[in-house]
């Protein structure tokens, strides 16, 4: 890894350009092995590398990311894949590993967002994953490292300009970092605090243990809201990430849509969906925009043509009553919040999708009205201290 600088295709629109990334000293730590990277390529593979490698420290598991807009769509660890999960994820027909598991649970959590992502791997790529990657829609993908047979089939990819990019592991920054913005440069120290288990030590809620899963989530879900554009929530479980809430300027906001995102997660594992056949032909990313505009409370006249023509038979819609059954089996979710949670109403909405344990900064002149609502759902709850805001 020599070079000092590399030309981008264009900075953040078209009409950007020229772009380039550069180092003032030494040389960049990581090679371009396929295609030409773009200005926000290299943002989502710089913050997505640096997500993966942190999971990876923390939990000793293969981790994946999925990133659009330098947020995660989802993120997740290497917990092995049940036939539900496999059939939710559209890889039942696929044979799994480790990593590729973490990177098809960190699609699968929210599958039309990560279309056209760009994925991060803690791991060497090995060809189980590469094969998944190669069959969805994705722009590009950083790695320590690339089996040889894994990195031909990636950089066969969109006609051979798939951007693959290996980085050295053993890379670590500076402790200060600098930016420009309108002509004036910012400095500051680098996000160095670590995501570990220290950060649950402060429980302040009557229950006060965490199960081993739970540490296991909130670790995965706080690792992937320090590297989202803030405010964030983060609601995780079973290893991975199943909905972030990112770049809202409102708390409440960011809950709203974390637990959306999740309740559609959940709900694409209904038995319902999962026998969804679907038309000879339809593309992947077709079947994952059928199931979600299936799963809306309603349909205009274009849209339920567009699942006629997509799906063999249409199923009659979910009823509330049968949508609120399902997701009231939704158990033990994880919550991770970047700032403090000033109201309770973030701990209202949690609960309707299955939050049991919080992991929040604290530090809200309404601290005590949370922890009361995390008492009486039988929350446990830590305050980390540590706020996480990304930008």
């Amino acid at each position: 890894m020599s070079e000092k600088e590399i030309a981008l295709r264009y900075g953040f629109n078209p009409h950007q350009k020229p772009a380039r990334i550069y180092v003032d000293k030494g040389t960049l730590p990581f090679r371009v092995l396929n295609g030409a990277p773009g200005y926000i390529n290299m943002l989502d593979a710089l913050n997505s590398w640096q997500l993966v490698k942190e999971l990876k420290e923390a939990l000793n598991l293969p981790a994946a990311a999925s990133f659009k807009h330098v947020s995660p769509a989802g993120t997740a660890v290497g917990v092995p894949l049940s036939d539900t999960m496999k059939k939710a994820c559209f890889v039942d027909d696929m044979e799994t590993s480790q990593l590729m598991a973490a990177y098809a649970r960190a699609r699968g959590a929210d599958r039309v967002s990560s279309y056209g992502d760009f994925a991060a791997l803690s791991d060497t790529v090995d060809v189980a994953t590469a094969r998944l990657i190669n069959r969805e829609v994705s722009d590009g993908v950083i790695a320590p490292g690339y089996e040889k047979a894994a990195l031909d089939i990636l950089k066969a990819k969109k006609g051979g300009k798939y951007l693959v990019i290996e980085i050295d592991a053993a890379y670590t920054p500076g402790e200060s970092e600098i930016r420009e913005v309108f002509g004036i440069k910012f400095e500051q120290k680098r996000n160095n605090a670590a995501v570990t288990t220290e950060m649950l030590k402060n429980v302040v809620t009557k229950k006060n243990e965490f199960p081993a899963d739970a540490v296991r989530d909130l670790i995965v879900t706080t690792a992937a809201i320090k590297y989202t554009q803030s405010n964030t929530i983060g609601l995780g479980v079973d290893g991975q990430a199943i909905g972030i809430g990112a770049g809202q300027q409102s708390r409440i906001h960011c809950t709203r849509l974390a637990a959306e995102k999740a309740d559609r997660w959940f709900l694409r594992q209904h038995p319902t969906v999962l026998s969804i056949k679907f038309k000879p032909g339809v593309p992947r990313a077709e079947k994952n925009n059928a199931i979600d505009l299936y799963l809306q409370e309603r349909q205009n006249r274009f849209e339920k043509e567009n699942l006629a023509a997509a799906m063999e038979k249409v199923p009659p819609p979910l009823t509330y009553e049968q949508k609120k059954e399902w997701l009231g089996k939704l158990k033990g979710v994880s919550l991770s919040s970047d700032g403090m949670i000033p109201f309770r109403d973030t701990i209202d909405r949690a609960y309707e999708s299955g939050v049991a344990y919080v992991l929040q900064p604290g530090g809200s002149i309404r601290d005590e009205d949370v922890i009361k609502a995390c008492d009486a759902y039988g929350m446990v709850m830590a305050f980390s201290g540590v706020r996480l805001f990304h930008h």
